[in-house]
């Protein structure tokens, strides 16, 4: 063993493999498995990597799934992985060599199980597991793949049976990829989410989440015997420190994805996304569990009948490491989850006095939306609209103050509030929809955020005022443009073009009624936080009298006329001020701004029209699963080693 094996070894002509793969009975207790599991290798680390062994294996596995109908030896090879693996459980064998040996079993059977749920049917895998069994070895199976994550210690020695044992388990969910049915459909999914190991379900969500939170590198030697020099003949030859090299052009994975760095946690986090996002109309037990989890922190006793859907988790490292990797899009979904269902961390979180440690990366997402891809962006947007209905959220993050924000390049922000920020970066991201993406559900979500927060606007700066008031010219310059167009278009009179107009008119009209909805709803927001914060932000009435020209075309519109009309006495009101001061004499910018300043505290309230509190809440849509299942198998596809294609998984292509 130890000897360097060619990249371009033909596998098929290794006797080890043929035995296995050939219509010969090899049994349970048969000294082969000792040599066929005897090597060493360097686990693939790459999607690429992973598709050279697959396509090196590909001709041994039709031969193994040919033949095992009379051989049995899939099964054979899974009965001797359950032996061993209750040695590991039961700590009466942890011995490096032992446990090096059950690692390269449980590596064999995901390969293969990997090909099986590409190739064949799921009913048809599943005969191919029970052959020659007693028909309760899947379920045995991935019983021992659960107990394995939750009851042994990850430490060097067992860091890559864990990382086997949760991607074998998201090789087994892949079925609905292939099959095109419902996991509620599904017999493999009906094992995992009703067998007898669902007991655990608390405690593996737990297990999972903390493999996420520890971050744990590879070790060194990862997959290969570093603690013993044992030569076990050929069979060292099966894939000794074999190396794949694809072009540089082939699917790899994200360059987002810290797979390489720290796979465990990847395929834990990944598999906890996959396990709560299927069987969402019957009884999920994972699911209740991902909810339901409470801080280790608190001392709310747990009653005897609640410990079997409850479980505990650190919440500050999970807050902790959720901040740290808040830009991928693994992580944004998991926060979402646990904002939008799990009322216990919800609660944790906004009670955090280093929110901006959580919102800047959300921030510099959204910012980055060009090179974000929409469901990135659609989740980024709604954690942000779940955090904002929510007051004392609102209220904090002005008073979170932040220096030097260098990413931000439109403007040299030397100090802003982590509030202010975020209302420029939620304008941005409208107008660049409006530009570009033009998605009518992007720009509610934003606007709907923008107007949760704005009763409580706090100081804002004098640059996020003027962009505030910029959003709305932009808009309104659109929209008088188009109405004038349409206007234009629906008296031509020429029979040639009537064809077009029709067209163009239908189209037009649409996106001025889009336009109006927006243009009101920013309107909204001005009022709200004049209403409520008039006091506390001079700088955005300086702007709104500087530019209240822009809104004196809508004073006659039916459509804005009652909420422009608060707008139009605010103005008013400090117009006139200003107009007494400067009769005496000639006043600077500071000059104005204290004229506002002084005028806002003898400003009488009573003066404007009184409109509901804008409070919008996100609910999800019906059947989330349509938009969430593609996305996390997309994920899954990207982040971890396993892909699959659009052409092999149809699933898959619903997501761009």
């Amino acid at each position: 063993m130890g000897t360097a094996v060619s990249k371009n070894l033909d596998l098929s002509t290794n006797d080890y493999l043929l035995k296995f793969v050939s219509s010969q009975p090899i049994s349970q207790n048969d000294p082969f498995w000792n040599r066929f599991v005897a090597f060493n290798i360097s686990p693939p680390m790459t999607s690429n990597d992973q598709l050279a062994l697959e396509s090196k294996i590909e001709n041994l596995c039709q031969l193994l799934l040919k033949n095992n109908q009379t051989s049995g030896n899939f099964g054979s090879i899974i009965d001797v992985f359950l032996a061993r693996s209750s040695e590991l459980l039961a700590a009466t064998n942890t011995d490096a060599l032992f446990i090096w040996q059950l690692f390269n079993i449980l590596f064999i059977i995901r390969c293969v199980l990997k090909f099986l749920t590409e190739t064949v049917t799921e009913e048809q895998l599943m005969e191919q597991v029970e052959y020659n069994g007693n028909g309760t070895r899947l379920e045995s199976f991935i019983d021992s793949l659960v107990k394995i994550i939750v009851d042994v210690e990850v430490k060097d020695s067992t860091y890559g049976i864990h990382l086997e044992a949760v991607t074998t388990l998201l090789v087994f969910l892949s079925v609905q990829l292939h099959s095109g049915q419902k996991s509620d459909q599904s017999n493999i999914y009906r094992l995992i989410m009703r067998g007898r190991h669902t007991t655990h379900a608390p405690v593996l969500i737990k297990s999972l989440l903390i493999n996420y939170m520890n971050q744990e590198k590879v070790p060194a030697g990862y997959g290969a015997n570093t603690g013993h020099s044992v030569v076990l003949g050929i069979a060292a030859e099966l894939w000794s420190i074999l190396t794949f090299s694809r072009k540089s052009d082939e699917v790899s994975v994200s360059e987002s994805s810290d797979y390489q760095e720290v796979p465990l946690a990847t395929q834990s986090l990944l598999l906890v996304l996959v396990l709560v996002h299927h069987w969402t109309t019957k009884n999920n037990p994972y699911r209740n569990s991902l909810f339901l989890c409470m801080n280790s922190a608190d001392n709310n006793p747990i009653g005897p009948t609640q410990v079997h859907i409850f479980s505990r988790i650190d919440y500050t490292n999970l807050y902790t490491t959720i901040c740290k990797k808040a830009s991928g899009d693994v992580t944004t979904l998991l926060l979402y989850l646990l904002l939008h269902r799990n009322d216990y961390f919800k609660a944790f979180l906004l009670s955090r006095p280093d929110l901006d440690h959580l919102i800047i990366p959300i921030l510099k997402t959204l910012y980055n939306a060009p090179n974000s891809n929409s469901h990135h962006i659609y989740m980024s947007l709604i954690i942000l609209l779940i955090l904002s209905e929510d007051d004392s959220f609102n209220k904090a993050i002005h008073e979170i103050k932040l220096k030097n924000i260098v990413w931000y390049t439109e403007r040299n922000l030397t100090e802003v509030s982590l509030g202010g920020l975020l209302v420029l970066v939620v304008i941005r991201t409208v107008q660049y929809n409006m530009l570009k993406m033009r998605d009518k559900y992007l720009h509610t979500n934003c606007l709907a955020a923008l107007a949760n927060m704005s009763a409580q606007f706090r100081d804002l700066h004098p640059y996020v005022s003027q962009r505030l008031v910029s959003l709305f010219e932009t808009l309104a310059k659109r929209y008088q443009k188009l109405s004038t167009k349409l206007l234009n278009g629906k008296s031509a009179k020429h029979a040639e073009l009537a064809i077009t107009v029709v067209q163009d008119g239908d189209d037009m009209e649409q996106d001025i009624t889009v336009l109006e909805e927006v243009l009101r709803m920013v309107l909204e927001i001005f009022n709200s936080c004049l209403s409520s914060q008039l006091v506390n932000n001079p700088n955005l009435v300086y702007t709104l009298l500087y530019n209240k020209h822009i809104f004196e075309p809508f004073k006659e519109n039916a459509a804005f006329q009652d909420i422009i009309q608060n707008i139009a006495i605010i103005i008013n009101y400090f117009s006139n001020l200003l107009d007494n001061k400067t009769q005496q004499n000639e006043v600077d910018a500071y000059q104005v701004l204290n004229v506002i300043q002084q005028g806002a505290k003898r400003w009488p309230k009573d003066k404007l029209k009184k409109f509901p509190d804008l409070k919008f809440k996100y609910v999800e849509e019906d059947q989330p699963e349509e938009f969430f299942i593609p996305y996390v198998w997309t994920l899954v596809s990207q982040q971890s080693i396993l892909h699959w294609t659009n052409d092999s998984s149809p699933l898959l292509a619903t997501v761009c």
